[in-house]
């Protein structure tokens, strides 16, 4: 239940100056670490009643990844929140110069249904390593996880300091009507925008972590055994409803054919399906609007492996598509799901400018062996951020921002990324009383002009 005070009694908590105390940042970070650590069979029953993962993958995807972002933040953050020195220049001495680290004070934190728990703890984590109050909004896509996050929340903190709102669209309505001091949201691309809009009613900072048409490059000089074993990992992992899951494939025609046969190898060993079609521990399709919208992407004559689906259970198999033309309706959108085009490219210089004439995305794979062609690649095209002869495995790391650029999003969070994203550092000359030139008081003369060119 939504109370209309909520965000003016986090506000009243954070002035108390609590919230700023290292040991105190640092013993919220703990609290969720322990309740992760105690409670990891209830976090994976929520994921699974909701997207049916398997509890590998829902501690591969979510609850490992949590933990290790919490521990690198907790083990330096010590560091992060002393004032950063900085020079000062010759015509401010004497003085020194340092930025202070300051919390934003009160932010909103709406996360997805994608991954539940991890795309909300996440940035949660860095809101309060920075010293900040939050409000969590969770998907009402994924209500087990957003309910068992919001038990989390409720245990490990009051709610002045973190609380959780469940809902729906008229929640979120009401959510972005209140003047937050930060608000972070992770989504698509149409509702960013709409969180943008409201946002700037209040003038309020964003960051949005979107999402886009993320494409595979291959080279005609890629391992493409190799480059099929690791596009079949990344494309289909939790049904391909990953923001920045490989989209679509550019590959030589030179290459098509091996690079087909060797996906369909990998789909055959990574998601085996018995003799009625289905897939053991393979995630479902969030709903079936979704479902459905997916499926009115398959053209069934283009369909080369996959295809198979059942309402029943919201799974469509993992799915390749040749012959795929760029005006083809599966081009038009974010596919989000388990549906992945292959697309003639020849040459690099080819594989460029399709990209380029698109909206920059999220992420981008390029598997090659040859370094000039990865130089050429990373200098010439847009996107958020991406792997070499790999996929997916750029997100995982603290030590990476991870953010996207133009239509695919703005800012950037992971590690010490999320501590400044939360941040508003300010600006410090700190001066000394004694001596006061007199250079820059006026009256001004000839002198004041010659030692101005001097100094500066």
């Amino acid at each position: 239940m939504i109370t209309t005070d909520i965000v003016t009694k986090q506000r009243e908590y954070f002035h108390s100056g609590c919230t700023r105390d290292l040991k105190f940042r640092l013993d919220a970070l703990q609290k969720i670490a322990a309740w992760v650590k105690e409670h990891e069979q209830l976090i994976l029953e929520a994921l699974k009643a909701d997207l049916n993962k398997s509890t590998t993958e829902g501690y591969l995807t979510e609850i490992g990844v949590l933990s290790g972002e919490i521990r690198y933040i907790a083990k330096h953050l010590k560091g992060w929140v002393q004032n950063r020195r900085a020079k000062t220049p010759l015509m401010l001495i004497p003085a020194k110069s340092f930025r202070v680290c300051d919390p934003y004070g009160v932010v909103l934190v709406m996360s997805p249904w994608n991954y539940p728990f991890l795309l909300t703890m996440e940035p949660l984590v860095g809101a309060l390593a920075a010293g900040n109050c939050a409000i969590v909004k969770p998907s009402a896509y994924s209500p087990h996880t957003s309910a068992m996050i919001a038990r989390l929340i409720k245990e490990c903190f009051p709610p002045e300091h973190v609380t959780v709102v469940e809902g729906g669209r008229a929640e979120n309505a009401w959510l972005l009507e209140q003047p937050f001091d930060y608000i972070f949201f992770t989504g698509s691309v149409p509702v960013g925008k709409t969180v943008m809009k409201a946002a700037s009613a209040h003038l309020t900072p964003v960051t949005l972590e979107l999402g886009g048409k993320s494409p595979v490059i291959i080279e005609k000089s890629a391992d493409v055994d190799l480059a099929a074993k690791r596009i079949v990992f990344g494309k289909f992992i939790n049904a391909g409803q990953t923001c920045v899951a490989p989209d679509y494939i550019l590959v030589p025609e030179s290459l098509q054919d091996q690079l087909q046969k060797r996906l369909i190898h990998w789909i055959d060993i990574c998601y085996p399906a018995n003799k009625q079609g289905l897939i053991a521990d393979y995630p479902r399709i969030v709903n079936e609007k979704h479902f459905d919208r997916l499926l009115g992407l398959l053209h069934n004559k283009k369909i080369i492996k996959g295809g198979e689906s059942s309402r029943q259970t919201l799974t469509i198999n993992p799915t390749l598509l040749t012959g795929v033309l760029p005006d083809d309706p599966v081009m038009q959108e974010e596919i989000f799901g388990p549906i992945l085009p292959l697309i003639t490219c020849n040459t690099i210089s080819q594989a460029i400018e399709f990209v380029r004439n698109r909206p920059k995305p999220l992420a981008l794979y390029l598997f090659t062996k040859d370094n000039s062609v990865k130089k050429t690649v990373l200098q010439e095209l847009s996107f958020g951020g991406g792997c070499v002869n790999d996929t997916l495995l750029h997100v995982a790391s603290s030590t990476l921002p991870f953010g996207g650029v133009g239509a695919s999003g703005m800012g950037s969070y992971h590690g010490k990324a999320s501590f400044d994203t939360f941040t508003h550092f300010k600006s410090i000359v700190d001066k000394r009383m004694w001596p006061d030139p007199s250079l820059r008081y006026r009256p001004y003369n000839r002198t004041t002009i010659n030692w101005l060119k001097r100094l500066f």
